[in-house]
């Protein structure tokens, strides 16, 4: 047989697989996969119900229900302040991660380069290769993950076609600064650089922070890409809805590899998430109250149990640096879901090179008792 593709058949078993199947395995507690225990609203969930059983369930438009596109907007003219045509501007997707392999097919000719922030999301890098694109990497430095002038400069050019920026950021917990923003605007404008935008977590944030997106930046309404995901905004992971919002030269390049990807997404779960949308105010501020409780009761048992934990400001997740206890993550890791029955994640792995090895991620979108039972077999770690 020829060869297969090398980029995906060269791709190595992951950390994430080996220590999810540990968990299995050892009965482990699994604070390692990011998805909460909540089974999500539950009248998102009848809306969905019921969608399929009085609604329409052949093939929706391409770009996605009409309701849902108007709703998107809305939503992010009230959230965000960003005004948005849902006619020619925005799209569903089957997920985010389909909106970012979309984006990268449409934007990409082999040979381009694309800056990309590290620690980042696992598909990130095959995407971009598959795509024919070449990655820049910029090496992000616990524990602020900030970005930095000079980093930028090093990898900027004119080859530059893309930039992939993912904030809140996965998995560092990290939500960048307003002078961070503005740095990279910057650098996208100078360099007539596409901002494709992860923003997956922009309601998952904390203590009374506010979502900005790089779009709202100066000279990158036309040159952004925004994703967004009905999965961490209702805590239903496995609805896979993706929203893209650019402008509409872009969108109707961005529709083209939608169209020959997926071309649609289920019309009831577009349905339930327009009207999921439209909840008042106290249902997404209630999210993020219920999530921060969860994120300071792990953070306070954590800091009990002597570890040092770096803030989290965004996402499921909390990071704890293990820099003094002489041992690197992964096999810190290996030993704790092994010896403790712990499952967690080794941040090394987000890295391509692997260059930083003191930080392990944590998942802290669980019940208190689920919480509770990992930091009791944590003990004496």
């Amino acid at each position: 047989m020829k060869p297969l593709n090398s980029v995906l058949s060269g791709l190595p078993t992951t950390i994430f697989e080996e220590m999810s199947r540990r968990a299995r395995e050892t009965g482990a507690v699994n604070l390692g996969q990011g998805f909460p225990d909540d089974p999500g609203p539950a009248d998102v969930r009848e809306a969905a119900a019921r969608a399929v059983l009085e609604g329409w369930n052949q093939y929706p438009p391409m770009l996605g229900l009409p309701e849902l596109r108007a709703a998107i907007a809305a939503h992010y003219a009230r959230w965000q302040g960003l005004v948005l045509d849902p006619e020619r501007e925005i799209m569903v997707t089957s997920g985010a991660t389909e909106a970012i392999a979309g984006a990268l097919m449409a934007i990409l000719e082999p040979g381009d380069e694309v800056v990309l922030f590290a620690p980042m999301y696992d598909a990130y890098l095959p995407l971009v290769r598959r795509a024919g694109g070449v990655p820049r990497v910029v090496t992000l430095q616990p524990p602020l993950f900030g970005l930095d002038e000079a980093a930028l400069e090093a990898v900027f050019s004119e080859r530059t076609k893309a930039v992939l920026f993912n904030d809140p950021l996965n998995p560092t917990a990290t939500v960048f600064s307003d002078a961070d923003r503005a740095l990279l605007a910057r650098y996208c404008v100078r360099h007539d650089a596409i901002a494709i935008c992860d923003e997956v977590w922009e309601h998952v944030i904390f203590d009374g922070r506010r979502h900005r997106s790089l779009m709202n930046e100066e000279g990158m309404r036309e040159r952004t890409v925004k994703i967004g995901s009905a999965g961490k905004i209702f805590n239903l992971t496995g609805w896979k809805v993706g929203f893209v919002s650019a402008a509409a030269p872009l969108l109707g390049t961005l529709a083209k590899a939608h169209q020959f990807l997926t071309f649609t997404t289920p019309p009831n779960l577009q349905a339930a998430v327009a009207y999921g949308l439209g909840k008042d105010d106290a249902y997404f501020e209630g999210l993020r109250a219920d999530l921060q409780r969860s994120r300071d009761r792990f953070c306070d048992g954590l800091a009990g149990l002597g570890f040092s934990v770096i803030p989290a400001a965004g996402t499921y997740f909390v990071n704890v640096d293990i820099g003094a206890r002489g041992e690197d993550d992964v096999s810190f890791c290996r030993r704790l879901v092994s010896e403790h029955g712990v499952a967690a994640i080794p941040v090394s792995a987000f890295y391509p090179g692997g260059e930083v090895t003191n930080v392990v991620r944590f998942c802290f979108a669980k019940r208190d008792a689920t919480l509770d039972a990992a930091l009791e077999r944590m003990r004496g770690v």
